[in-house]
């Protein structure tokens, strides 16, 4: 049995004192909730504040990027080993934006999910495709070049310990979602790539989560979805009462 995961990410929102002040309001109406894994992705200079805030829960704290390489004259960037020794659990994986607007490619997303994995940190890698793409009939094509590509460094037992973000980018910060039958079609197929890389046994267990406006009002359908195993959540994350209603969705 997957267990679901919910996750937010902040984007470049929140300071150290929102981040706080949001921890106060959101940690008491979920302080109940075991349904799912909740994991929180603030802006690096909130990583601190927010594993603080989040002391003695059941929240987990993850970056929004890194670099693959540990340390060096990189200036601006982070590397695993920083996210780990902040407390941070989890890391985002190229993540629509970093690739529409910072020049993620998937093999770069590959250097990152090695270094991930070798620091220990979970990560969360995106795939998803663009309207054109969609309207073109080139989903499956992108996603299944995003997944071999992005993972193509990655041993079974690596792979084991990858989550995957399917996010349409047509969605994300659109108002628009994929429909419950757009999204399942599309988790059914990157399952069904793992499956050919690394076997029946390792896609039945690898979470694959939606991500493109996941808000209160479509999350049961979306989650009702056998293949969909949670959610990368933008704007509804940075509310605390409209996430605790996605960690406390009803099936």
């Amino acid at each position: 049995m997957r267990r679901p995961i919910i996750a937010g990410n902040w984007k470049m929102y929140k300071t150290r004192e929102q981040t706080r002040a949001f921890f106060e309001a959101f940690l008491p109406l979920v302080q109940n909730s075991n349904r799912a894994e909740v994991v929180i992705c603030p802006p690096a200079v909130s990583l601190d504040t927010a594993v603080q805030a989040s002391a003695g829960s059941t929240v987990e704290i993850g970056g929004q990027n890194l670099f693959w390489l540990d340390e060096g004259a990189y200036t601006g960037e982070i590397s695993a080993s920083m996210l780990r020794d902040v407390g941070c659990q989890w890391v985002l994986i190229a993540h629509s934006e970093r690739r529409q607007y910072f020049g993620e490619t998937n093999e770069s997303a590959c250097r990152k999910l090695v270094a991930a994995l070798n620091a220990g940190l979970k990560p969360i890698l995106c795939v998803g495709e663009v309207l054109e793409q969609r309207e073109a009939g080139l989903t499956h094509e992108i996603l299944a070049t995003q997944f071999q590509a992005g993972t193509s460094q990655l041993a079974v037992e690596q792979f084991a310990n990858v989550c995957i973000a399917y996010e349409p980018v047509w969605a994300i910060g659109t108002g628009r979602v994929a429909t419950p039958e757009i999204a399942s079609a599309a988790h059914t197929f990157l399952r069904s790539q793992i499956a050919e890389k690394y076997g029946k046994t390792v896609a039945d267990a690898c979470r694959i989560l939606y991500g493109g406006s996941v808000k209160p009002d479509n999350c049961n359908g979306l989650m009702a979805v056998p293949d969909i195993d949670g959610a990368l959540v933008g704007g509804a994350s940075l509310n605390p009462q409209s996430f605790a209603a996605l960690v406390n969705w009803r099936s």
